[in-house]
Order: C-alpha cells, then sequence, then structure tokens
C-alpha cells in the first residue's frame, strides 16, 4: 500500500490474477471480549452477508508471540491463515480469530502473562472467552462452533476440544503440541542434575495438567489431525501419541499427514492443501 496525499494507492495490483476472487473478500471487524479475569482481548470477526443462524469458527494462531490484524499479515504463515480465513466467511461461516494472552502488541503484561504455557495453561481462558462469546450472538448456531489453527494454535485447538467439547463441535489441530511434559521440562526432572528444584514434581504435573493428553478422557468433539512428517519445529511423534490416545478414547478422528514437507510448508501447494482441507472438513462436520 502507498498513500498520496490522503488517497490510497494499492502496490501491484497489476500482478493481482484476473480470476482472484477479490469481490467475495470481506472487510474483518475489530471485537474486544473480557476474559473472565476482567483481560481485554482483541479479536478479529470475518462474517459474509446472509440471515439465520450461521455455523462459526475460532481461529487461533501460533508463535505464541504473533499478532493477527485487521488485514493481511506482514508473515507469509499468517498471510496464508488470512486467506483461510477469508474462504471460510465466504462459504457462510463467521470466524473469529483471537490474540489470546501470550501475543504481541498489547503490552508486557499481555505478553508475560502468569500461570501461562507449561505452568498452567492460562491463555486458553480467553480462546474459552472467545467460543462463549460467539455462542451468544444471536446470528450464530451455538451447537455448530469449530476452533482450528496451527503450532501454538494447534496446541489450544487440542486443548480446547479435550476440556470444553461441548462449547467445540469440532476442531482442526495443525501440527500442534499436545504433550508438554516431553523436552520441555526435562531439565527440571532430570535425576542426574547436581541441584533439582525442590517443586521439580509439582511443575512436572501442572505441565502435564497444561497438556491436551491430559484431557483425553473428556474429548468428545471430532477432529481433523494434519502435520508434516519433516516438521523439526514440533516433533510429529506429538501427533501421533494423540491419535492413538484418542482414537482407544473411541473418538471421531481424521488424520493428514503432509508427506517430505517441514513446519512452515515449504511448498506453496502444502499450505493451499492443508486450508482446503480445514474448510472441508468444517463444511462436513458444521454445515447444515
Amino acid at each position: 500500500m502507498a498513500f498520496n496525499k490522503g488517497t490510497l494507492t494499492l502496490l501491484g495490483q497489476n500482478l493481482i490474477p484476473a480470476k482472484f476472487p477479490e469481490s467475495k473478500l470481506v472487510v474483518p471487524k475489530q471485537v474486544i471480549i473480557k476474559s473472565p479475569d476482567g483481560l481485554n482481548i482483541h479479536c478479529q470477526l470475518f462474517e459474509g452477508p446472509g440471515t439465520g443462524k450461521k455455523p462459526a469458527v475460532i481461529y487461533v494462531h501460533g508463535g505464541p508471540p504473533r499478532q493477527m490484524l485487521l488485514g493481511w499479515n506482514y508473515s507469509d504463515y499468517y498471510s496464508n491463515a488470512y486467506a483461510s480465513n477469508q474462504y471460510l466467511a465466504s462459504l457462510g461461516f463467521a470466524v473469529l480469530s483471537v490474540n489470546y494472552r501470550l501475543g504481541i502488541g498489547y503490552g508486557y503484561e499481555f505478553h508475560q502473562p502468569a500461570n501461562a504455557g507449561t505452568a498452567g495453561a492460562s491463555e486458553y481462558i480467553d480462546v474459552k472467552a472467545a467460543g462463549e462469546w460467539l455462542a451468544k450472538q444471536p446470528n450464530i448456531d451455538a451447537t455448530k462452533i469449530g476452533i482450528y489453527g496451527g503450532s501454538y494454535g494447534g496446541f489450544l485447538t487440542a486443548l480446547a476440544l479435550g476440556r470444553d467439547s461441548k462449547l467445540f463441535a469440532a476442531g482442526v489441530d495443525i501440527h500442534g503440541v499436545h504433550d508438554r511434559t516431553i523436552d520441555r521440562t526435562q531439565n527440571i526432572i532430570s535425576p542426574d542434575r547436581y541441584e533439582k528444584a525442590p517443586d521439580a514434581e509439582k511443575a512436572l504435573q501442572v505441565a502435564w495438567e497444561s497438556s491436551p493428553v491430559s484431557s483425553v478422557s473428556t474429548w468428545t468433539s471430532p477432529v481433523l489431525m494434519i502435520h508434516g512428517d519433516d516438521d523439526r519445529n514440533v516433533r510429529f511423534s506429538q501427533t501421533t501419541d494423540l491419535v492413538a490416545r484418542l482414537r482407544e478414547k473411541g473418538v471421531s478422528i481424521e488424520t493428514l499427514v503432509i508427506v517430505d514437507d517441514t513446519h512452515h510448508w515449504m511448498k506453496h501447494s502444502n499450505a493451499i492443501k492443508i486450508n482446503q482441507a480445514t474448510a472441508d472438513y468444517f463444511k462436513k462436520k458444521l454445515s447444515k
């Protein structure tokens, strides 16, 4: 974009393909909700025209030091996510993208909250609050709210499905972390360390309770799990382990393995494939 005496000029407009469905893009609306502890949570709502109660989807970004915007993101990964949210809106879904605590752009305390991550996953209350906000909207079908995200967003998606299947009817978990006791806590519980924290076992228990695998017993919602088998950021076994646990529990589960690709989809065709698979899954599970 370029500004010239108050006018807006789109750079590289000649590079936009003639078939690009620009007319179907929606302008995201800013939504600010209150988390249970009073924190303001900034969200972006993608919603196309239409009447009646719509199915809805929560989008949870990864990172977590990221910030989703009211426009195309400067990152290729999240630019693709923005396109995915636009596509879901064009299919009749209301999509709410959530900037949960741990993210950037809202101050130090927001970025470094208490009891987050392996210390209690306090950021999840923001995601749940967003789902509950959607459920209260008069134009939303509260029985058809889905959730999806990648990486840390996959972790929060799995946590949502495990803890609150009554709220989240289906989900797409893309290369998420599911057991936070693996690797992340090894340095505090290793028996051969010269010094060991006196509350190391408690820390391990909290890390387990902060992990989606600890909530498999209450997980009933169907899920599509997607992972690249050459992922260098999140171990592929994080997904295969959860898949085995969910199958044993009897949860309806589908899987999509992206062969020979990494965490950031080195092939653009794979990014398109996972976005299309996500949309197809939500259409199957949530659309009338």
